[in-house]
Order: C-alpha cells, then sequence, then structure tokens
C-alpha cells in the first residue's frame, strides 16, 4: 500500500494502549474484590459475627472507589472503536457490536442494580437480600469481562463468521462458535484469575501495611486469610489455564508463540527459555537476537503436548518451511493481493451487472479469503509483519516469572497467618506490600504479550492495523492522547488518595 501514515497508526495505537492500560489497573479489583466482599458477606450471614461485617464493609468502600474511576477509563476505550479505529468497527461493527452490546445490556445494568442495594441496602432490604446483591454484583462485573474477552478472542481467531462481499462486512453467522472460540474461552479464564490474583495481592498488602503499622491485627488477619485462599486458587486457576492459552496460541499465532520466545530457527523438540536476554544484532530479521538458560524439549511440550513435534520459528514464518508444510508470507501476501484483487473485480463485475463474472471472481476471493489480509502488504517488506521480539519476549517471561513467585507467595501467607507468626516476619509483611505493584505489572505485560505479540493484526491474518485505523489527523490523535495521559493521571492520584486516606481510618470507621 501507497502513502500510508505510519505517524497515524503509530499515536492511535498508543492512545488506545494508554487508555486500556490505565482502565486494567482498576478492571481486576472490581473482578476480584467483587467475590471476596461476596465470600465475607456470606461468611457474616452464615455465622452473624460483626467482624465479618465490620470487615466486608471496609473492602467494599475501597471496592467503591474504585469502581467509580474504573468505569469513567472504560467507557472512553469503547468510544476510541469508533473515533481511532472506524474502518475496523466498520469491517466487524456487526459481529464485534454483539458482544459489547450485551455487556452493556445485560451485565452493566445488573452490576449497576445490585450495586446501588449493596452499598445503600443495609437495614434496608434483608440479610438475604442483601447477600444475593453481593453475588449478583459479582457476577454482572464478571460477566462484563466475559463479553470484552469474547470480543478480543474472536480478534485473536476469528470464528462464527462470514464475509459478505456487497456490504464489505463480516457478519455473525454462529453465535455460539463466537462465544465458545476455544481462544475466548481461554483468555476470558486466564484473564479472570489473574485479575483474581491481583485482588487478593491487593487485599494481602493492605493487612500487611496495617499490620506494619499495629494497627487492626485481628481484622487485617481475616483478610489475609480470606484473601490468601482465593489467591492461591486464582493463581493455580491461572497458570493452568495460561497453558491452554499457549496452545491455541501456537494452533492460532504461531509468530507470537515465536517472538515469546524468541525463537528464530524452528525445530522438532524446542527448548523453552528460562531465563533469557534480547540482544541487539545486525540481521535480516528483526534486530534482535536471544540468549538464555533452555530447557530442553519443554516448548514442544507446551504447545503441543509432544516433545518431537515441530515448533516453527521467525524465519520459518517469514521465509517458509515446505519441509514441514508451512507457507512463506510472500506467499501469503501473494495470496491475499489475489483476494483483494478479486474482491474489486467483483465488485465492478456486480455493478456492471454481469453476474456470469461477478460469481467467478467471487470464488477466487473465497479461496484466498484466509490470506486477505496479507494482501495490504504487497509491495513491502515482509518482516513488517512480524512483531517486537525483545518487548513480547520480555513481557512473557516477567509474566511467567512472577506467575510462579505468586504461587509461593499465597502459600507463606496462609501458613504464617494461620500459625500466628505473621507479624513477627517483617519481611513476609514487607514482601506482601511489594506484592502490590508487581502484582501491576504482571496483569501489564501479560496484555502486552497478548497484543504486541501479535502485531501487526488487529483481526488476525484479516486486517492489519495500518488499515483498521480512521482517517483522521494525526495533530488531533497526540492532543487527545495527552490530554487523555493528563485526564486519567489525575484520576489514577485521586484514586490512590482517596484509597489510601480510606486506608489509613481502618476498619473501625
Amino acid at each position: 500500500m501507497e502513502n500510508i501514515n505510519w505517524e497515524l497508526v503509530d499515536w492511535s495505537r498508543a492512545q488506545f494502549a494508554l487508555t486500556a492500560i490505565y482502565h486494567w489497573i482498576f478492571v481486576p479489583l472490581t473482578l476480584g474484590l467483587s467475590f471476596m466482599i461476596a465470600i465475607m458477606e456470606t461468611i457474616y450471614y452464615k455465622t452473624g459475627d460483626e467482624k465479618w461485617l465490620k470487615i466486608e464493609k471496609f473492602w467494599l468502600k475501597l471496592f467503591g472507589i474504585n469502581f467509580a474511576i474504573g468505569v469513567a477509563t472504560g467507557i472512553i476505550l469503547e468510544f476510541e472503536f469508533g473515533t481511532n479505529w472506524s474502518n475496523y468497527s466498520w469491517f466487524v461493527g456487526d459481529l464485534f457490536g454483539a458482544p459489547l452490546a450485551i455487556e452493556g445490556i445485560m451485565a452493566f445494568f445488573m452490576e449497576s442494580t445490585f450495586i446501588a442495594i449493596l452499598f445503600f441496602g443495609w437495614n434496608r432490604v434483608s440479610k438475604l437480600a442483601h447477600l444475593i446483591s453481593a453475588w449478583l454484583v459479582a457476577i454482572g462485573s464478571n460477566l462484563s469481562a466475559l463479553w470484552i474477552l469474547v470480543a478480543n478472542g474472536w480478534m485473536q481467531n476469528p470464528s462464527g463468521m462470514t464475509f459478505n462481499p456487497d456490504t464489505m462486512r463480516n457478519e455473525m453467522t454462529n453465535f455460539w462458535d463466537v462465544l465458545f472460540n476455544p481462544v475466548a474461552v481461554n483468555k476470558f479464564i486466564h484473564t479472570i484469575t489473574s485479575a483474581y490474583t491481583f485482588s487478593a495481592l491487593f487485599v494481602i498488602a493492605v493487612s500487611a501495611w496495617l499490620l506494619l503499622r499495629g494497627k487492626d491485627k485481628l481484622y487485617a488477619k481475616y483478610s489475609m486469610v480470606v484473601a490468601s485462599v482465593f489467591g492461591f486458587l486464582a493463581i493455580l486457576a491461572t497458570v493452568i489455564t495460561g497453558d491452554g492459552s499457549a496452545k491455541q496460541v501456537a494452533r492460532h499465532q504461531p509468530m507470537k508463540l515465536a517472538s515469546m520466545e524468541g525463537l528464530y530457527e524452528g525445530r522438532r523438540g524446542a527448548p523453552l527459555i528460562a531465563i533469557g536476554a534480547a540482544i541487539p544484532e545486525n540481521d535480516t530479521l528483526p534486530k534482535t537476537h536471544i540468549v538464555g538458560i533452555e530447557i530442553p524439549s519443554l516448548l514442544s511440550i507446551l504447545a503441543f503436548n509432544d516433545p518431537h513435534a515441530f515448533v516453527p520459528g521467525i524465519k520459518d514464518l517469514v521465509h517458509g518451511n515446505p519441509k514441514e508444510g508451512i507457507r512463506s508470507y510472500e506467499e501469503r501476501i501473494k495470496s491475499g493481493k489475489t483476494a483483494i484483487d478479486a474482491l474489486a473485480a467483483y465488485k465492478k463485475a456486480k455493478k456492471s451487472g454481469n453476474e456470469e463474472e461477478a460469481a467467478k471472481h467471487l470464488q477466487v476471493f473465497r479461496e484466498h479469503f484466509k490470506d486477505f489480509g496479507y494482501g495490504y502488504y504487497y509491495g513491502m517488506d515482509p518482516h513488517l509483519l512480524i512483531p517486537p521480539v525483545a518487548i513480547t519476549f520480555y513481557s512473557f517471561h516477567t509474566m511467567v516469572l512472577l506467575g510462579g513467585w505468586f504461587l509461593i507467595f499465597f502459600v507463606l501467607v496462609y501458613f504464617a497467618v494461620m500459625k500466628n507468626t505473621i507479624e513477627r516476619k517483617k519481611w513476609l509483611l514487607r514482601l506482601a506490600v511489594l506484592g502490590l505493584p508487581l502484582g501491576f505489572i504482571a496483569q501489564e505485560t501479560g496484555w502486552i504479550t497478548a497484543e504486541v505479540g501479535r502485531q501487526p493484526w488487529v483481526i488476525q491474518d484479516l486486517m492489519p492495523s495500518m488499515v483498521a485505523v480512521s482517517h483522521i489527523e494525526t495533530s488531533g490523535v497526540m492532543i487527545t492522547f495527552f490530554l487523555f495521559f493528563i485526564t486519567f493521571t489525575a484520576l489514577l492520584i485521586a484514586d490512590i488518595k482517596i484509597m489510601v486516606s480510606a486506608v489509613k481510618k481502618g476498619f473501625q470507621q
């Protein structure tokens, strides 16, 4: 393609990334805290012990502060599909809009309705009604995440749709294929359980901070018990579903997998890099080389459950590997260009009323549609289809290493509390406070792995970001980028200040 405004593409991507990163600061706390609050209220309902009521009300206040800020950033994120990515919205609006609409109509309204009862229904509704409201808020908030992640999973692995050449839009043909897309299912479970992990780290960090200051010891310890058990189960599920996600990536996004592991040369019995580094070098491929400690055959096992399975590397995917049945990007680009030309010829024949000619071109288009997005790179360097390897590699390994640490950490906290030694273990309490920023890093590096690793695709193999972007002035995107940055930062500072103020007051409020 000629005359691509790469500056506009980069700034549009940067603005969306900025909004998503800030939004995801608040979302994990909403998803996880809502369930822990429901658990705490269930214990109160069953036991009638007033200390659980105080514990729940404390965390509910922090939940409310976080929820309000999260909604503001989420609304802006959805608006950006229309302002910055209008070509994408047109291309998939008939399909992508459905889960977003369900999220707004069913999940968000359900969440918002019952959150009012949860906050203001004390002594106005029965204890059972209030308990049900707590659980419905938790379910509603997680249903919101479900539909968003279903939409994102579809972008990673398009399914349940057909492209209508007359309207130039993708149309849904099977709702259940979209909902139960294996990529979306794994993505949803992996994402929400990682969010639960972060929220558990938050509860433990705040409780540890109070213990270090000798405040509300009993309430803090009870909170830590709930959070450590909840967090351990969450991180365990995150690890298991992470394995499932890796297998889906290997099947549907092999370039992302190769970038995650810095695998340039494909091989059978491919090793997994336990600890490594990205070394810049001059090469026809991305100027990065990965060196590190390798675990033999583990990548083949994780990707295909076979220690002898072939895992394609970056060079195999770019230049092809006929022996392994891998087509080169050059072949796919030519195939995609054939699809684009056939679509244009179909539209022309259709307009002139030549149905026989139109049918012939439509058949060619459908035969090559799976490579449609590659055609936009005709005449370009195929290496542009490689994502940033170093960023993807570091993000993935940072996420994995932190996940392993959290698994150990929750066990340490649980047994320290149960043995009543947590107050004496100042080192563990300090590590608990440090766990909050580490949890945030794990969350964001997970998203960076998922989204940067699939570049340049907005829709895998069908639409690159350079085509999806709106035709607007770059200066406007730059200005709003900095306006959003200032606004979001101010909201984050306000959120932290209000939360810190509430935490300092403790449970006795």
